[in-house]
């Protein structure tokens, strides 16, 4: 597939393609879509930014116009990230399109949610939370919804929602097709993808470069009492805007208190947020209202803020594909960045797993350059797994992608959904 025109597609998406200016397609979406057209179910590798929505979506409307008692379902690990599939999809859709779509996330508002479902959708996107909610009030069928796309799957699991995707699931189709994405492809996740996918094609985007050139990166050591008085001598010194990532919620809160007290304007930004709020949080520093802006990895996808010269990890990553995330959000256009990580002694195993990232050929001994020292020995924190095993479930909790053991991932073998088998009807319909 050397561009757009060599695939068989109805004649309105081939439209949406030339208004949206698509030409030549990327390297995911050279491989995936003349896949999935066939029916098949699909596990790919490939990174943020290079193209993976259409690379989905496309094949997934191209099943809805050919298929008119079918449905698709698209989920996404935030909402900031469900709205920017959504946009993609109803750009291609177009404005004068009868297929109604549902955009199904948390923080929003539910009256405008029941409505559009009132519309019976055939395409929703949306967040497993919200989705799970609007199952269990029965405000949302799942029935004939044959094709399912899982969209950073490495990070839903990550976010805890492994147990909310199997209750999903429970609700679709034996027979359905699924194209399943992560940024990496893990033991686990290729676990998952047997639980999930039937005889699945698996494709690989290898990203030319995991970090850009033109971001400096410092990783510099320290005593857990040392990392505040730090980040303010960070924050003296730097000139320009500022992205400071924390672990949790409240961490981010509290830290954005402490830099109010003490002089420095600083909003944080998080889950918990409503979505109007999260909207004036972000728009307040693009517009560069607030120069300091404390973040949870809620925001280190999709986050394109071109005057960011500052990504400080004041808490390291819970898995290393997110220091690349989070660091991303420097250097953008080939503008000068920096990143600067604080570790501190718990996080010893972090930093080594970054480094393996970073750095596959390097011995597994070795670690980044650092300033400072601290015990080797401290204990590492680890994220609590949660394991719930009853009925088929798959629990919540999983291996950190540094931890040594990764024969037992917490996601048990499940009763396995047959995929769509294609040998027998076409997979488009004539168009024009």
């Amino acid at each position: 597939m050397e561009n757009f025109q060599d695939i068989n597609i109805p004649k309105v998406l081939q439209e949406a393609l030339v208004k949206m200016k698509y030409s030549v397609p990327t390297p995911i979406q050279a491989q995936a879509i003349p896949i999935a057209l066939e029916g098949k179910d699909i596990l790919g590798s490939a990174q943020t930014g290079t193209g993976k929505t259409v690379a989905f979506g496309l094949p997934a409307l191209v099943h809805l116009l050919n298929y008119p008692q079918s449905a698709a379902i698209i989920l996404t690990p935030t909402r900031e990230l469900a709205m920017q599939v959504n946009d993609v999809m109803k750009q291609l859709l177009g404005k004068e399109n009868s297929i109604h779509t549902a955009l199904l996330i948390g923080g929003a508002s539910m009256r405008t949610q029941l409505n559009a479902l009132k519309n019976r959708p055939r395409l929703v996107v949306g967040t497993p939370g919200r989705i799970n909610d609007h199952l269990e009030r029965g405000t949302l069928r799942l029935k004939n919804t044959d094709f399912l796309v899982l969209d950073e799957t490495d990070r839903m699991l990550d976010m805890g929602f492994g147990i909310q995707i199997d209750a999903i699931l429970e609700h679709l189709p034996e027979e359905r097709q699924t194209l399943m994405f992560s940024a990496t492809l893990p033991k686990g996740i290729v676990r998952l993808a047997q639980k999930y996918l039937e005889n699945p094609e698996r494709i690989a985007v290898a990203p030319e470069v995991l970090t850009a050139d033109n971001i400096k990166q410092d990783f510099r050591r320290l005593k857990e009492n040392d990392k505040y008085s730090t980040l303010v001598g960070e924050l003296q010194s730097r000139e320009g805007s500022i992205l400071v990532f924390v672990k949790t919620k409240r961490g981010a809160d509290q830290l954005a208190f402490k830099l109010n007290k003490d002089d420095y304007y600083t909003k944080a930004i998080h889950g918990d947020l409503r979505q109007n709020q999260r909207d004036r949080v972000i728009n307040d520093f693009r517009k560069e209202k607030c120069r300091i802006l404390i973040a949870t990895d809620v925001v280190a996808r999709g986050l394109d803020i071109p005057h960011i010269r500052h990504v400080i990890n004041y808490d390291m990553p819970q898995c290393p594909e997110d220091y690349i995330h989070r660091i991303g959000r420097t250097a953008r256009a080939g503008a000068e960045g920096s990143a600067l990580s604080l570790i501190s002694p718990q996080d010893s195993n972090k930093m080594h797993a970054i480094n393996r990232l970073l750095n596959p050929d390097q011995k597994e001994s070795s670690s980044p350059r650092s300033q400072g020292e601290y015990n080797r020995n401290a204990r590492d924190e680890r994220p609590s797994r949660n394991r719930n095993r009853n009925r088929n479930r798959s629990g919540s909790g999983r291996s950190p992608f540094w931890a040594k053991k990764d024969s037992n991932d917490g996601y048990p073998a499940a009763r396995r959904k047959k995929a769509r088998t294609n040998s027998n009807r076409q997979v488009f319909q004539k168009t024009g």
